[in-house]
């Protein structure tokens, strides 16, 4: 399925972004979050993981439930990212439309359980 492929390459290029994008990660993720930086390291990891589940077909169902779950863990996050802007984040438009986009990737994902 050329579709897992996407989505699990999506994850994949995510889950590195937060190892070469690892303060950028830490600056969007919440106060309330133990461990940040951990936090933001092993997300990283789950999404390589859960991304390259996705691609075989052995996986396939699992991985999707996974990033279905992820999508819904890290929302919090987006969500925060929103609401605490600062001058070097995208505009706030863009940020408020990225907020919605979880639906279509939980769907997507969902088409592989």
């Amino acid at each position: 399925m050329i579709g897992s492929y996407f989505l699990g390459g999506l994850f994949i290029v995510a889950g590195f972004s937060h190892f070469f994008l690892e303060k950028f990660f830490l600056r969007i993720t919440p106060p309330w979050v133990p461990y940040r930086r951990f936090a933001v390291l092993a997300s990283g990891v789950v999404e390589i993981a859960l991304g390259a589940g996705v691609i075989f077909h052995e996986t396939r169902s699992y991985a999707a439930w996974g990033l279905i779950a992820l999508l819904i863990a890290v929302w919090p996050a987006n969500y925060y990212h929103y609401t605490s802007r600062n001058k070097l984040d995208p505009p706030k438009w863009a940020l408020l439309l990225r907020l919605p986009l979880q639906i279509p990737l939980i769907l997507w994902a969902y088409s592989y359980t």
